[in-house]
């Protein structure tokens, strides 16, 4: 598995002309191997233009991205590796789907690898298997499929290229609960199987909590905060400034300890949720 750093990144678009904008500001991260990341921020904070520098989509107007060491903007470095390597699949990527069916639509960028049938097949197999779409829809058009189908197709199109690092640039937007939370307990589930590093951005709070191990909020192009998931919402003043919030448990323990229950406001999850109130509930004097 591959890292990824980012050092003294920034990007402007239109340089130089009236419409200037500076997008990313002084950008510094480490992306560790095997990391789950929530990337969070307002609508035009810079999480989309962050995401696309991560494979050299976009080139950064000044500073260094370097993968396993190398500058992916070095003349002699290998683009199309390092796009094998870290896969993006962009917010409704049901749209990039253009095969006859499922299975050739999967096939379509391992086959651009070079590599020779047979393997293309059984990547586009086992990456299928990986989101957990059944063999009976693997030669149906993939235009016939619900919306969460589409999406675990156009994500298994990326797995298939074996990526290092996934960049998942909202998947579950426009899915209902059920299809949001089949999607990501299936890649928590293959993140946890393979160690592959997941970028997850999201505007779902919940999901973020739920999920992730570090969250990096992005505020007008710079880095707001870089850290676990209870301390970077323990900040919930601060993020509702910028237009975010806490997950809603986090109201919820606030509330409580308000009212006199003695419990932990650093909870993100339901599941800690009620842990910590039966515990609080035990300590209360009958």
């Amino acid at each position: 598995m591959s890292s990824l750093i980012l050092d003294h990144v920034n990007y402007i678009y239109e340089a130089g002309t009236a419409m200037e904008f500076a997008a990313l500001k002084d950008i510094n991260l480490v992306i560790n191997k095997g990391e789950f990341i929530g990337l969070i921020g307002h609508t035009g904070s810079g999480k989309s233009t962050l995401v696309q520098h991560l494979n050299g989509l976009l080139a950064p107007s000044s500073g260094n991205i370097f993968f396993d060491g190398a500058d992916i903007h070095d003349s002699d470095f290998d683009k199309k590796r390092l796009r094998s390597k870290v896969g993006l699949v962009f917010q409704y990527p049901e749209h990039q789907l253009f095969e006859i069916d499922v299975f050739s639509d999967v096939c379509f960028g391992p086959k651009n690898l070079g590599l020779d049938r047979k393997e293309v097949e059984l990547r586009a197999y086992a990456a299928l298997k990986q989101v957990g779409l059944s063999d009976e829809y693997f030669y149906q058009s993939p235009f016939d499929l619900s919306g969460g189908q589409k999406r675990r197709v156009a994500i298994a199109g990326v797995l298939a290229m074996k990526p290092e690092i996934l960049v998942l640039d909202e998947p579950t937007a426009g899915l209902d609960p059920k299809g949001r939370d089949e999607i990501l307990d299936q890649i928590a589930k293959l993140r946890e199987e393979t160690g592959i590093t997941v970028i997850l951005v999201s505007h779902s709070m919940e999901d973020v909590a739920k999920y992730v191990s570090r969250i990096i909020v992005m505020n007008r192009g710079q880095i707001m905060f870089d850290d676990v998931p209870r301390e970077v919402f323990s900040h919930y003043k601060e993020l509702e400034s910028v237009g975010l919030a806490a997950p809603q448990v986090t109201y919820i323990m606030q509330a409580l300890k308000k009212s006199g229950l003695d419990v932990d406001t650093d909870i993100t999850t339901i599941r800690e949720a009620k842990t910590e109130i039966l515990r609080a509930l035990k300590k209360e004097p009958s």
